[in-house]
Order: C-alpha cells, then structure tokens, then sequence
C-alpha cells in the first residue's frame, strides 16, 4: 500500500495529494500557513476512506463555511466520498444552537410532567394497598427485621437532630414573642403563645421538613442504588415481591417514628421557651408549668400529633415510588433524590394548609 503523501503546489494554489489517504495519514499533510487552497488535486491517491476525505477537506478548506476547493484528477469514487464527506462537514458547521424554549411550552412541558407524577403516584398507591391486603391476614410473611432496623435508622437516628433543632426554635420564638410581650406587660402570656405554636404548628412541621431531607432522601437514595444494580430484580427473580420486602417495613417504620419524633421535639421546643422565659421573662420554671397545665388543651397537642402520620406517610410513598422510578445509572439516583425532597417539602405544605383551613372550619 503506498504511503500518503501531500505537498502544496504554490504556482497553482493546490494541494496535490497522492497515496492511501485514512485515518493514519494526518501526519503527511503540509504545513499551508494561512495560504488559499483553490485546487484539491488527487491523481496520485490510490486509495481514500472518509477518514482520509475529512483531513484533506480540513487541510483545504479549514472553515466549514468556506468554498469547496476545485476537485481534480480524483477516482469517480474517491471524489463521490469527498463530496459526501463536505456536504456533512458543511452541515455540522452551519447548524444552528440549542432552540430556546418559550414561557408557555416550558410550563405545558412542567404541566405534562407534573400529572405524569401524580399518576405514576396513583398507581403505586394501587398496588400498594394490594399488597398490604394481601399480608394482612399472613403475620409471617411481614419482614419484622427490615422493621426494626428501619426503626432503628428512622427514629433513632434522628433524635438528637430533631431535639436540638426544635430547642433552638423553642428559643428563638420565644425571645421573639417575649420581646413584643415585654412592651405591653404581659410576659407570662408569652406561655400561651409559645405553647400553640410549637405543639400545634412548629414541632411537626419541622419535624417533618427533617424527616424529608433526611430520610425521605435516604430511602430513595437507597432503592435507586439497589435497581443500579440489579438487586431489586433479583428480589422478584426469587418469587418475593419488593413492595413487601423494601417499601412496606420502610413505610411502617416512618409511620410509627415520626408521632414520637413530634413528641420529642414538643418537648425540646418546650424546653427552649421555658429556658428563655426564666431568663428574659422572669418567669420562673414553676410559673411557666403552672401556666402551661392551666392553658394546655389535650386538642392542641392531638392535633400536632395528628399531623404526623399524615406527613409520614406522604413522605415515605413519594421516597419509596422515586426509588423504584430510578433508571440504571448514577445520574437518575441523584435526580430522583432531589425530586423526592422537592415534593415532599410541597406535599408538607400542601397538607398543612389544607389542615388550618379545616380544622378553623371545624372550630378545632
């Protein structure tokens, strides 16, 4: 085969190539310097593949835009290649940048996505309820080990975040409303106020917006992982189903963690006013439980802890269907974790208002 070979003709301004001209052949290209290609002649080529094509077009015509050189001496089917090389190379240089998408086809886009979740959410919450039907009659068949070490993950773990974050709200609420209460006289009001807000309001809104970055994100992280790599099918490939083996004992455990957690952090909330109270307020620990047992209602806290179920449960459904929704690569794992925090902070939200607007309704 013989060697490709180039050189630059300067009385006629060609490029004269000759040889086997691929993908090897950069190196036998000239050094032109600027200088116009108006020739391309080939009568010496023996041989040409698109490889060999594209780097003589570079060499004679470096810009994509730029005129095609005159093709001479080339074999019919060495300058057929050529010609289809240039027509594409001409294509890639003059196409155009990313399209800009418009206000309203970026919401419709955001629209058609959002009720594909919401169906996506319905139908896992069908099958859901299927299969928590049919272990409800079977007590041996529940994975009571994946329940306890999820217990374990999910409240244990997250006492000492929950107890200090909702002291230091404790705190701060309470120097907030002692402040104003302060103008008027009325410190040991600052009781009341404190009270409603963190039992009813404060602790399991918290409590949940935690649980959601915290374990929300764990349990999609930890599901996308496993349908990565492939143990989820290997869990069905045996004849288990993963909703009974996976997302029921995560589900259960979330349920029955986040009213305690809630619990704990009215206490830590509690401790923080009182801390403040004795210290900006003086108002003594002994007034501020006299006070709190004259003005505690039991609805006030059954409502704060009626919350919590309702919150965990949104979050563990949104956790467990954005893990089995993962895709098998790395990038989706990420993707879906975010999108689990996302919603579930709206869901949070959503649910908490919903809840105001009916229990004022319903004079609660």
């Amino acid at each position: 085969m013989t060697q490709a070979r180039a050189h630059f003709d300067d009385t006629r301004g060609a490029l004269v190539a000759s040889g086997a001209w691929q993908a090897d052949a950069a190196a036998a290209l000239p050094d032109l310097g600027g200088k116009e290609v108006r020739i391309l002649d080939g009568s010496g080529v023996t041989r040409l593949d698109t490889n060999g094509a594209w780097l003589l077009l570079a060499a004679a015509r470096p810009q994509p835009g730029a005129a095609l050189p005159e093709l001479r001496g080339f074999q019919a089917q060495h300058q057929a290649i050529l010609e289809l090389v240039a027509q594409h190379r001409g294509d890639t240089g003059a196409r155009s940048g990313p399209r800009q998408e418009g206000v309203l086809e970026t919401m419709g886009r955001s629209a058609v996505s959002m009720w594909a979740h919401v169906l996506g959410l319905l139908d896992f919450v069908g099958r859901l309820v299927i299969e928590l039907i049919g272990l409800a009659g079977q007590p041996g068949q529940w994975r009571w080990r994946e329940f306890g070490a999820q217990m374990s993950a999910v409240f244990a773990g997250a006492i000492p975040i929950v107890a200090g974050m909702l002291f230091l709200l404790g705190v701060v609420f309470a120097y907030l409303l002692g402040d104003q209460a302060q103008q008027y006289g009325a410190n040991i009001f600052v009781v009341d106020g404190m009270l409603l807000a963190i039992l009813r309001e404060i602790s399991p809104v918290i409590v949940a917006v935690l649980l959601a970055g915290r374990t929300g994100a764990a349990i999609t992280a930890q599901l996308g992982t496993m349908k990565v790599t492939e143990e989820i099918d290997a869990i069905a490939t045996l004849g288990l189903s993963p909703l009974a083996v996976l997302v029921i004992p995560r589900m259960m455990a979330l349920l029955l963690a986040m009213p305690m957690l809630v619990f704990i952090g009215d206490i830590a909330g509690i401790a923080g006013g009182m801390l403040v109270a004795q210290q900006q307020l003086d108002i003594s620990a002994h007034m501020f439980i006299d006070r709190m047992v004259d003005v505690i209602q039991l609805k006030t806290l059954m409502v704060g802890l009626g919350k919590a179920p309702v919150f965990a449960i949104f979050i563990a459904m949104i956790a467990c269907r954005m893990g089995l929704s993962v895709t098998r690569d790395a990038r989706s794992v990420g993707a879906n974790t975010t999108s689990t925090v996302v919603q579930s902070l709206v869901a949070i939200i959503l649910l908490n208002a919903i809840f105001a607007v009916t229990f004022v309704r319903l004079g609660i």
